[in-house]
């Protein structure tokens, strides 16, 4: 993590330090959250519409905080505290880590994207850290506020960084490429999030493409040449010299040849190589096939690579089948939209062996003015002849259900206003050898449906 004196920081985060005296005080480690601040750390104080962290400076500092950040507005109740005066506290932050970033010798490889971002993060980390010491984005630090923690965590002999960026509005990337300073920029693919902010998947494209602006002058591009959206925006922005594609696409500069796709993974070619990756769903391809270029790029041979996609430490909630003794559950339930939906529901199609299957579907949000259209589409990739059961929870998903007995059997699609409800209908009608998939946005938390279920497990 950061380690510097306190006079550096201030420097580093372009502040004044209140005295001169305290200069050689040393930091271990930033905090935002005076709750959790630990022995030495250096404490920023955010604010928020509803919360100004100066008001809990002084308990930071009880807590053991070694200095703090402090904005030259407001009044300063005591002048014997070891304290950096700034401008703007935020601006502080995201300096500061900027400047920490840019005194690293490590490489950075930072991509951003609507779906598979973060899969992908896992499959490079897996790879890399075959060679090399790295360290990546945690939990779903991939924002101004998370960013700038994981990169405050990155020790001084780290060789790779994988950073996940994330973005709700214009403008939000291109700050995240400036304070992290890619060496490789990677965007996997554009889908339907973020439609409420940003209205268009062009205009998703283009925040996407921000990513561009903090790339090393020597660094390399990397995106999905199978995307419409992508390869279509792309064209409107002056691209780095070292640009490269990847994708099914014969003309990509690195082609992959789909495999099969069944319940042991996901087996594709690269540049004559078999790869399999213990993924579900034929769409890991391109999680693990941009991983492979990006590990060939940092010199890994075939053997360390192929013994680095058996060794993923993926975060879970997402495409997570757990193995139950009497029925399994396919758990993605961190995010959805209408891309990542399909590609579950695909998954869900390839997996055989199974009596009886059962989608259990949330509110897919932030998808603008036609949300309630996106919803009452996806219920034409329902297939009854794949699916026994749809249940439905959420104002939205309850499209999907309506629009579903179309083709269903009334008897097999539920909608439910309460997980209570919807968790005792799936206990009545899961038998043996079933599968269920669950998936939703982040905001529905179905991750409760799915601890209820392993609770029933040990009942049945």
């Amino acid at each position: 993590m950061i380690e510097r004196k306190l006079l550096d920081i201030a420097r580093m985060c372009d502040g004044e330090l209140y005295n001169i005296s305290h200069g050689d005080i040393v930091i271990k480690g930033v905090s935002t959250d005076s709750r959790t601040v630990e022995e030495g750390n250096l404490y920023i104080p955010i604010v928020g519409e509803k919360f100004d962290g100066h008001d809990f400076a002084f308990d930071a500092l009880d807590k053991g905080a070694a200095a703090i950040i402090w904005e030259k507005k407001r009044f300063l109740p005591r002048n014997d505290l070891p304290v950096i005066i700034v401008e703007d506290s935020f601006k502080a932050m995201t300096t500061l880590a900027r400047s920490y970033r840019l005194s690293l010798k490590c490489k950075v490889v930072a991509l951003t994207g609507s779906n598979g971002k973060t899969t992908t993060r896992d499959i490079i980390t897996g790879l890399l850290k075959q060679k090399y010491k790295v360290q990546y984005t945690k939990k779903n630090f991939n924002n101004e506020y998370g960013l700038p923690k994981t990169i405050f965590e990155l020790d001084e002999d780290l060789e790779v960084a994988v950073l996940e960026l994330g973005t709700e509005k214009f403008g939000d990337i291109s700050l995240l490429t400036d304070i992290c300073r890619p060496d490789y920029a990677i965007i996997t693919n554009i889908g339907d999030s973020h439609l409420l902010q940003l209205k268009t998947k062009e205009n998703i494209a283009r925040a996407k493409l921000e990513i561009l602006e903090g790339l090393d002058e020597n660094g390399i591009f990397l995106y999905n040449y199978d995307d419409p959206v992508l390869k279509k925006v792309v064209k409107e922005f002056k691209l780095p010299e070292r640009t490269f594609t990847y994708g099914t696409d014969k003309d990509c500069d690195f082609v992959i040849e789909p495999g099969i796709a069944d319940a042991s993974g996901t087996t594709f070619t690269i540049d004559n190589h078999i790869y399999t990756i213990p993924l579900l769903g034929q769409h890991q391809m391109y999680n693990g096939g941009i991983a492979i270029v990006i590990a060939e790029f940092f010199k890994l041979d075939y053997p360390s690579i192929a013994k680095g996609l058996t060794d993923i430490e993926l975060t879970g909630m997402r495409n997570e089948l757990i193995h139950q003794k009497n029925f399994d559950i396919l758990n993605d339930s961190y995010k959805s939209n209408p891309q990542s939906l399909e590609a579950c529901l695909r998954t869900v199609y390839s997996l055989k062996g199974y009596d009886k299957k059962i989608v259990v579907l949330g509110d897919m949000l932030e998808l603008g003015d036609e949300e309630v259209q996106f919803h009452k589409d996806i219920a034409q990739e329902l297939d009854p002849q794949q699916l026994d059961y749809v249940l439905t929870i959420g104002n939205l998903a309850k499209n999907i259900s309506d629009e579903a007995k179309e083709n269903f059997p009334e008897s097999t699609c539920f909608h439910f206003d309460s997980k209570e409800e919807l968790l005792d209908k799936l206990k009545e009608i899961i038998t043996p050898n079933t599968l269920v998939m669950v998936k939703a946005s982040r905001a529905m938390k179905l991750e409760d449906i799915v601890s209820g279920l392993i609770e029933f497990e040990g009942t049945l």
